[in-house]
C-alpha cells in the first residue's frame, strides 16, 4: 500500500510532538540533572537519561497508533518489525543532544523520519521544545519552520555572503576524535569559523534555515541525520548521506560511508573530504 508523503508527515509531526512533550517536562533549576536518571552508555560522554527512553516510548506509541504495520528503528530500543510489515520504516532519535539536555543547554530535539522500502526518506520532523521550533519536510513539498505561531518556508543559507560558518561534531571515541581533529584543517578550508552545538539533527536544520552555511560530521548514526538531512535537502541544500547497510532494517551504516556533508547552492565540499 502506497502512503501519501503528506499523510506520513502528519504522523511524523504527531510523533515528534509526543517526544518533545516528554522533553519539555525536564525539571528546571540548579542541580536538576540529578533528577534525569542519567546513565553512561559506555564511551565517556555518551549518556542516556530516563527522558530518552520515555520520549522514545511516546514516539513509538504515536507511530504505532497511526500505522501499526510500519517498522520502527529507534536509538534506544533498536528495530521492531510487525508481523505484516508495510514496507515503510521509521527512524527516531527521541533526544538528539542528550549531553545538552543534561546540562540544560537548549540545543536538543526529538527527530522522527520515515523511509520507503528502497531507503528513500519521505518525511521528517525535528521538534526542539526548548527553542520553540518545529522543522519539517515532506519529499517534494519543501522544508518549513514553525516558530512563534508563524510558518516559514526554508531556502538554505544566503549565497555570496562572507564569513562562512561550518558546523560539525566530534566523536566520543578517542581514536575517531583524533582522526576528526587531524582533518579539521580540511573541514575549515573556505570557512571563517566553526560551530559545534551538540545536535546533528539541529545542525542540519540550521543549514536549512540559513543559520549555518554548511555541516559535516563523520561517524553519524542513521537516527542522527534521518530527519535533518531531508529537511536540509528540501530547503535546496546539497546533501550526501551515509549509505545504509540495510534500508529495510536500519541501524549500522556502511563502514566506508560515515560522513554526511551538507552545503548550500554552489558551495562545493565534495572534493575536500574522504568518502
Amino acid at each position: 500500500m502506497t502512503a501519501d508523503v503528506l499523510e506520513l508527515l502528519a504522523v511524523a509531526r504527531v510523533a515528534a510532538a509526543a517526544g518533545a512533550e516528554v522533553l519539555a517536562a525536564r525539571p528546571a533549576g540548579p542541580g536538576s540533572a540529578r533528577n534525569l536518571g542519567v546513565v553512561n552508555k559506555g564511551d565517556a560522554g555518551d549518556w542516556v537519561t530516563a527522558f530518552d527512553v520515555a520520549a522514545e516510548n511516546a514516539v513509538r506509541d504515536a507511530i504505532t497508533a497511526a500505522r501499526p504495520h510500519d517498522t520502527i528503528t529507534g536509538e534506544e530500543h533498536g528495530t521492531t518489525r510487525p508481523e505484516q510489515p508495510s514496507g515503510y520504516r521509521w527512524s527516531i532519535d527521541p533526544l538528539d543532544g542528550t549531553t545538552n539536555f543534561i546540562r540544560n543547554i537548549v540545543y536538543y530535539a526529538t527527530s522522527v523520519a520515515v523511509a520507503d522500502a528502497d531507503g528513500i526518506w519521505l518525511a521528517g520532523v525535528v521538534n526542539a521544545p526548548a527553542l520553540g521550533r518545529i522543522y519539517s519536510a515532506a519529499r517534494g513539498h519543501g522544508a518549513w519552520l514553525e516558530e512563534n505561531g508563524q510558518r516559514t518556508q526554508l531556502s538554505g543559507p544566503l549565497l555570496g555572503r562572507t564569513g562562512l560558518i561550518v558546523a560539525s561534531g566530534f566523536s566520543y571515541d578517542p581514536a575517531t576524535r583524533a582522526e576528526q581533529f587531524a582533518g579539521l584543517g580540511n573541514l575549515m578550508e573556505g570557512f571563517a569559523d566553526l560551530r559545534r552545538l551538540g545536535s546533528a539533527a539541529l545542525d542540519l536544520c540550521l543549514v536549512a534555515d540559513g543559520t549555518h552555511d554548511a555541516f559535516g560530521e563523520r561517524g553519524l548514526n542513521e537516527h542522527d541525520y534521518a530527519a535533518g538531512a531531508l529537511i536540509a535537502e528540501e530547503a535546496g541544500c546539497w546533501v550526501r548521506r551515509p549509505r545504509l547497510t540495510s534500508p529495510l532494517d536500519g541501524g549500522p551504516t556502511d563502514a566506508d560511508r560515515l560522513e554526511a556533508w551538507t552545503c548550500a547552492g554552489t558551495l562545493e565540499l565534495s572534493g575536500k573530504f574522504p568518502l
